[in-house]
């Protein structure tokens, strides 16, 4: 399949490029503003697909939204016609399709050229009219206040809010990419068309969540950002490190014993640790009342030992780096764990729930029975 991406070097082209080649495509013309007029008609003339992408929402002068909008599509659509091919068109349009500015009105003519094509050949047609598009390769003070909010809050340069209750809606560029990736085999009808999902937010919802982020190197508690908007504006945010940001340090206290760091703390799941102790050394030695902790010996030979509180019934069990064994803390258990080896013991901790000095179900017992 020869497929046709003008824009290639832009944001959502050279994201879908990559996941074009991703998926297996291969004879991908990827047409830019160094591409000859030239070079576009005679890929044209054996294109099976076209994601026209291409496009100018900042010129010197508003001429220059009738030439870059609207007279390329028309261009491209006059040569499929030309050329007899009934090739499947994308057009990645905009919502201000809908206003009468003068970028507005040439992607709407831009929208008119594209259906015009559709009808006269019954090829399948797909318009995107797309909100605000966000992720990794955004150029920042251009034409996404997304980009430029992660860029100036990486680097602590203030972020001007004229209204923070300003509602904005939001795509992620990877589902943008899937779902126009998808338009290869689907057969989906031709027109108008979304992605999903969309995101409403505010500006100053944006924001407070990059702050947060930001803040998360220093309180080491991280938002949650394994789904929805909170993960694609979280991996959208990491993507503007510079490669001096790549890393950052965490408090750790050491004494006789060993050491002792907090790595990662969430909100709602707990919190994430690890500690060494040397030859010898026990730690622990008390139980809680709630609070349940895994613990996962990753270097040396460890001894665990549990006695319940009230019964006094008691349990040891001995692991080790080579066997891998998750060992959980039991309410009402006391518990204690020693280096049983000749080296130095590392062991990785989730606890269910952020240690709280206040109020750190923490009680002090030592184990009795040896």
């Amino acid at each position: 399949m020869n497929i046709i991406v003008t824009g290639s070097k832009g944001f959502i082209g050279k994201n879908l490029c990559v996941m074009l080649k991703e998926h297996g495509y291969k004879d991908i013309v990827e047409i830019d503003r160094h591409t000859s007029e030239d070079e576009l008609t005679q890929a044209l003339k054996s294109a099976d697909f076209v994601y026209h992408l291409a496009g100018i929402n900042r010129p010197k002068n508003d001429d220059e939204f009738e030439q870059g909008n609207a007279d390329l599509t028309r261009y491209i659509t006059e040569k499929l016609v030309e050329f007899n091919r009934k090739t499947p068109l994308v057009l990645s349009s905009s919502t201000q399709a809908e206003l009468s500015n003068a970028y507005g009105q040439s992607k709407r003519r831009a929208e008119n050229a594209v259906e015009q094509y559709g009808e006269a050949t019954q090829a399948p047609y797909f318009i995107y009219r797309f909100p605000n598009v966000f992720g990794k390769w955004c150029r920042p003070n251009y034409n996404s206040f997304v980009a430029t909010f992660c860029y100036n809050t990486l680097n602590d340069i203030e972020i001007n809010i004229h209204d923070p209750n300003a509602p904005v809606s939001l795509v992620y560029i990877d589902d943008v990419c899937q779902q126009l990736i998808a338009l290869l085999e689907s057969g989906t009808a031709s027109g108008f068309k979304k992605i999903e999902p969309e995101y409403a937010t505010t500006v100053g919802e944006v924001a407070q969540l990059l702050s947060a982020f930001k803040e998360s190197r220093n309180n080491l508690i991280v938002e949650d950002v394994g789904v929805g908007l909170e993960r694609a504006l979280y991996s959208t945010y990491i993507s503007y490190m510079k490669p001096g940001q790549f890393h950052y340090a965490v408090p750790s206290y050491g004494d006789e014993r060993g050491v002792f760091s907090e790595m990662l703390k969430t909100k709602h799941s707990g919190q994430f640790s690890f500690f060494t102790a040397h030859p010898g050394i026990t730690r622990g030695g008390h139980y809680h009342h709630s609070k349940n902790e895994k613990f996962l010996v990753v270097k040396g030979q460890a001894r665990f030992k549990f006695q319940h509180i009230d019964t006094g019934e008691y349990y040891e069990l001995d692991t080790n780096d080579k066997s891998l064994q998750v060992v959980e803390t039991v309410p009402g258990w006391t518990h204690d764990i020693t280096n049983i080896g000749d080296d130095e013991m590392i062991v990785m901790l989730w606890a269910n729930e952020v240690f709280d000095r206040e109020n750190p179900d923490t009680f002090a017992r030592p184990i009795s029975q040896a």
